[in-house]
């Protein structure tokens, strides 16, 4: 099998995701992008934040092509401004009469080393893969819990789990992600609103092949995979999907790999 090439697929259709309200943080590229296309497809009304106006006007017109009646509505915030972001979603919550689904998947990571990370690169690290999860949740869950429904699913990574130093601080940033599904679900299970945790392996995004991508980096991560490809952004937001919709309704307080078998 050619791992350069995407997978066939004909993917499913969830009849609860049709008209279903979505929230995407770092929608604008990436596996960020890829989710937001893939709720379009559903037929999902959709809104994503982010700050790259550029990448969001692409991800806008590729999806008007997909589904023009669902065009995403796109609001620029910097996440790592908390009063800023809160607003935002405010904002949203009211144009979309309300917030069904939350995705929270903003993250940067750029490489680095443990020797050069000063105390404002890590706060940095901290802000921008893992603190706004967790106010974007205190400002979407309100509404979800008066509606006594909702998901939230949490995009993590499955970096913290290698045994390798690309990137410490956004390792250990992107691991509190699972502490806060694993803290935060129990309290809001009885509410009536699911949360879990999505771990991607290394996903060929536009990004991840221009910036990071080499012969020797694929070789070993296709050797340590079980499935001897690469992992596509559309595939990975499949998982996100089920969780998002009825179909996932007995999932909570859960992590789910998507990796090709990595792990």
């Amino acid at each position: 099998m050619d791992p350069t090439a995407a997978p066939p697929h004909n993917y499913a259709t969830y009849p609860s995701l049709h008209d279903r309200s979505v929230l995407v943080t770092g929608g604008a590229d990436g596996v960020g992008a890829g989710i937001v296309e893939e709720f379009v497809r559903q037929g999902s009304r959709v809104a994503f934040l982010d700050v790259n106006t550029e990448k969001a006007t692409q991800t806008i017109d590729r999806c008007a092509a997909l589904n023009p009646s669902f065009v995403p509505r796109f609001y620029e915030v910097d996440l790592t401004d908390i009063p800023a972001t809160q607003a935002v979603v405010a904002k949203v919550i009211a144009d979309l009469d309300g917030i069904q689904v939350l995705v929270n998947n903003a993250a940067s990571d750029d490489r680095h080393t443990w020797e050069e990370i000063t105390p404002e690169y890590w706060d940095d690290r901290l802000n921008v893969n893992l603190r706004h999860y967790f106010f974007v949740i205190q400002a979407v869950a309100p509404q979800m819990i008066a509606a006594s429904q909702g998901s939230i699913v949490n995009i993590g990574s499955s970096s913290f789990m290698m045994q390798e130093d690309f990137f410490p601080g956004y390792a250990i940033a992107k691991s509190g992600v699972s502490g806060i599904t694993r803290t935060m679900a129990r309290t809001f299970g009885p509410l009536g609103v699911r949360m879990n945790t999505v771990l991607p392996g290394w996903v060929a995004t536009e990004k991840q092949l221009t910036k990071w991508w080499t012969p020797e980096g694929e070789e070993g991560t296709l050797r340590d995979q079980a499935i001897k490809r690469r992992i596509y952004p559309a595939e990975f937001a499949q998982m996100v999907l089920f969780l998002a919709a009825d179909d996932g309704g007995a999932c909570t307080a859960q992590e789910f790999l998507v990796d090709g078998g990595r792990f």
